[in-house]
């Protein structure tokens, strides 16, 4: 089960995919992303250090996404993900 969190306006939604299944995470944040309005963002929260999801923006959707490391580790990372404005 994932969690998403709305948070109050100007504030970025959480998704946690550490319980998702591997599978199921990079549809999901690609989804997520997707419905962003330019200059929105939502925070990630993983398990690990979600870098191959990095290069796969960087491969995918190209001078359209910010990224900033919020938290790296060991256990948690956040990563806020926006849609270039």
């Amino acid at each position: 089960m994932t969690t998403v969190h709305s948070q109050p306006e100007g504030q970025s939604t959480l998704i946690d995919v550490r319980r998702l299944a591997p599978r199921e995470r990079h549809p999901l944040i690609f989804q997520t992303f997707d419905e962003l309005a330019p200059g929105e963002a939502f925070i990630l929260v993983n398990d690990h250090d979600p870098r191959p999801l990095y290069y796969q923006f960087l491969h995918e959707r190209p001078e359209q996404f910010t990224w900033n490391y919020l938290e790296q580790g060991p256990e948690v990372w956040r990563v806020q993900i926006g849609k270039a404005a």
